[in-house]
């Protein structure tokens, strides 16, 4: 370096702010959203969601963020931020609200729902919940924050515009825009150019139907295709969706008042977001129109309208049982109309489709979305030609693609590329990378920890991957348990050793493999002096890794293998 060159170095002041930007979930996979943004010392957490499980990870309910950075940092942040009332969003809130105690912000629909887990969690009276609004700004530490509207596939969602001493933060959260959507509130395109004049440092975008050409279409298109259904349908309608989609309650409630029948909310989720809808104002239902599930079969089917939970196929899911003939109230039968009013999330097509053949069996007629036009359901997320609006309005000073696979973020920053759109860089982060900003610039800063913490739905536990582990080992090579009789005084076998088997060998059509499997723990006892017999540790140590050894040799496989003494 020149010596010009060191002096004028040596004149620019070291940045004494920092801004960090840190994703705890939701980049390169779908689900688990969560980001934490910092100010020197404070921080505010945005988002905290579930994401649901894939078929490896057995007995588990649902996956949310690992929250060690959080728990490590918990005395500088100043409050969680909600964009939405999806579980992908609010989902892991209770969890997170076990390691921090501070206010949560929300439009009233978002908190409302997020109420509901917080009274199921024990929660409700230790936790602050602040109502956010459009267009009213408030301040949590350094951060002035703004929600804007914007639509979605439920209602009351929107950006976030987090205002700092260095630059303001733009966070899409999930979004399109609906130019007809069924509450008429459409989308606040003003407060988002007027941020894009007065200049963007950062914009964080959902990238979720970048790969989708065009735009995506309005909530309203799916209003005359279920027109038609409802209207022409000779039995029941059964229409399965989100149940927090409520622009498609709406729908389905007016046609089916159109058409002459009530209608029924089925399922736990369904019937309790429709009811805070209702309450709240968000969902009119007509007077005398709502029919408990239990009075169901007092009606024709040309009465009756039925919305159920369930559009993922959850095995224990309403949907899912009524495929089955196994729910209390509600049957399918030959000639029903049953529509799946829901995109298929990546990951669920296996258990959809088996629920969508078990209705096919029982004579039902079924509507899916399959690409035919009317359709039976919109996404709630912008297409290719939406996010170049948004990169074009907002026009940021640098761009961090959010929500989405890593295909989908690559795709999304390179549309920005395209466009021209960001004054400076764009970066591709993933989960757990911290993103830094200065009066220099924008930079890789390292890593924090990160992971996933698995639940089990019915305990409410954490998951340990020991247990994952152990769950996966007996999915694949089974379980084997030989049982052994010994006399606590002599050490010596009351009886042969038994063996019990599951998802191994069936033992009774492999009796050679039985009596060389009793062979190996009558050895392996045999050659055990007393002390090793009578510690029961030890054992059952040495015929686990005896059996292990033998079965893997005989069969090929590697059973679990847990050896059960019986001291008599």
């Amino acid at each position: 370096m020149l010596a010009w060159e060191s002096a004028q170095e040596a004149r620019i002041p070291s940045p004494t702010h920092k801004l960090k930007a840190i994703p705890l979930g939701g980049l390169g996979e779908f689900g688990m959203n969560m980001m934490a943004f910092e100010y020197d010392d404070d921080a505010i957490l945005v988002d905290c969601g579930v994401m649901f499980p894939d078929a490896e990870l057995l007995g588990v309910d649902i996956v949310i963020p690992d929250l060690t950075y959080v728990r490590e940092n918990r005395e500088r942040i100043r409050a969680i931020l909600l964009t939405h009332g999806h579980e992908d969003h609010i989902g892991g809130l209770p969890y997170l609200l076990e390691e921090v105690d501070v206010p949560v912000y929300g439009t009233p629909f978002t908190l409302a729902l997020a109420q509901s887990k917080l009274i199921e969690h024990d929660l409700a009276e230790s936790t602050e919940l602040q109502e956010m609004h459009p267009r009213a700004p408030f301040q949590v530490g350094p951060f002035r924050i703004e929600f804007i509207h914007l639509t979605h596939s439920i209602i009351q969602s929107g950006a976030l515009a987090i205002s700092t001493p260095l630059g303001t933060i733009l966070h899409t959260g999930d979004f399109k825009f609906d130019p007809t959507p069924t509450d008429h509130n459409v989308s606040d395109l003003h407060t988002l150019a007027d941020y894009g004049r007065r200049g963007v440092l950062a914009l964080f975008a959902d990238s979720t139907n970048v790969e989708r050409p065009g735009l995506t279409p309005s909530e309203s298109a799916v209003r005359q295709r279920l027109s038609h259904i409802i209207g022409d349908a000779q039995g029941r309608v059964l229409i399965s969706c989100f149940a927090t989609s409520m622009h498609r309650l709406q729908i389905v409630t007016d046609l089916a008042h159109m058409h002459g029948r009530r209608i029924c909310f089925v399922g736990r989720s369904m019937y309790k977001n429709s009811e805070i809808a209702m309450q709240m104002g968000k969902l009119t239902v007509p007077p005398g129109m709502l029919v408990a599930p239990q009075d169901l079969r007092k009606l024709p089917p040309k009465q009756v309208a039925v919305v159920i939970a369930g559009s993922q196929g959850e095995p224990m899911s309403a949907m899912a049982r009524v495929a089955v003939t196994s729910h209390k109230w509600v049957t399918v039968e030959p000639g029903d109309e049953v529509v799946l009013s829901a995109r298929v999330i990546p990951g669920n097509e296996k258990p959809i489709f088996r629920m969508l053949d078990h209705l096919y069996r029982r004579g039902a007629r079924v509507h899916y979305h399959d690409g035919s036009q009317p359709p039976v359901h919109v996404s709630g997320h912008g297409s290719a030609e939406e996010l170049k609006l948004m990169l074009n309005i907002v026009r940021p000073k640098y761009f961090v693609p959010i929500h989405g696979e890593y295909r989908q973020l690559w795709r999304h920053m390179e549309m920005a590329k395209e466009l021209a759109a960001v004054s400076q860089e764009s970066f591709l982060l993933e989960t757990g990378e911290v993103l830094e900003f200065d009066e220099l610039g924008a930079r890789r800063v390292g890593r924090v920890p990160v992971g996933r913490i698995c639940i089990d739905g019915g305990t409410l536990d954490e998951v340990e991957e020991i247990i994952l582990k152990e769950r996966r080992h007996i999915s694949e090579d089974g379980i084997v348990i030989p049982i052994i009789a010994i006399n606590e005084y002599t050490g010596l076998l009351e009886t042969q050793p038994e063996i019990v088997s599951r998802g191994f060998v069936p033992l009774e059509e492999a009796r050679d493999l039985v009596e060389s499997a009793r062979d190996v723990i009558l050895r392996t006892i045999e050659k055990s002096n007393l002390e090793e017999v009578g510690d029961w540790g030890v054992i059952k140590e040495k015929i686990r890794t005896a059996l292990r050894r033998h079965l893997n040799e005989e069969t090929g496989k590697r059973p679990m293998i847990l050896p059960v003494i019986l001291e008599v």
